[in-house]
């Protein structure tokens, strides 16, 4: 794998199960540093904070699909940020519509996936993002 192990990342997905899977798809590939939020505005909050106190994310996986604050308009509201511009950001989505897909592409998305998919496939993505 082409990152550094300790790479500090964030997962936000609204469901638990869902978060839990890539979790433990992270840890198995080599991730140490995993936090969780379940929704865009907790996890816009979870990056600022991290970034204050000086040990900011250096990933996200977003589902598109949020409450509060939808994975594209978080990516849309960090790409904004001077502070988070150049973060990567891995969008996830169980829609295969090109124009969603798409719209999180021209927003600033690193990568996308889409679910279901394999740990092979994550670190695939990942390792690209890097």
């Amino acid at each position: 794998m082409t990152h550094p192990p300790f790479q500090k990342t964030l997962i936000v997905d609204d469901m638990s199960t869902m978060r839990k899977i890539i979790n433990n798809m992270l840890s198995k590939i080599g991730f140490s540093k995993i936090e969780e939020a379940d929704d865009g505005m907790s996890a816009w909050k979870k990056i600022e904070e991290a970034y204050l106190a000086g040990d900011p994310f250096e990933l996200i996986l977003s589902d598109s699909s949020l409450e509060n604050l939808s994975g594209l308009e978080l990516l849309k509201k960090i790409r904004k940020d001077d502070r988070f511009k150049t973060l990567p950001f891995l969008m996830i989505t169980s829609e295969a519509e090109q124009n969603h897909l798409i719209s999180a592409i021209e927003a600033g998305a690193n990568s996308f996936i889409v679910k279901p998919f394999s740990i092979e496939t994550l670190k695939q993505k990942i390792e690209k993002i890097f």
